[in-house]
């Protein structure tokens, strides 16, 4: 909760941050959407010699864009 506050203090105080904030959010994303839809263009064999199934495609693709900084 501290840290939601802190940040709308800092995006309120500062627009320079907030953009900052948006274009770090909108590349994330566009990260993300961009390896969902390449893995989905993938036959099952070509997943399957990743390792992956085509149920995992979306924790793949948000482990890419989200969890690796």
């Amino acid at each position: 909760m501290a840290a939601a506050q802190q940040m709308s203090a800092v995006s309120i105080a500062s627009p320079v941050g907030f953009l900052d904030a948006l274009l770090v959010k909108f590349t994330r994303y566009r990260l993300y959407r961009q390896t969902v839809n390449e893995l989905s263009a993938l036959t099952a064999r070509d997943l399957a010699d990743l390792g992956l199934n085509r149920s995992e495609i979306k924790r793949v693709a948000y482990q890419a864009a989200y969890e690796n900084n």
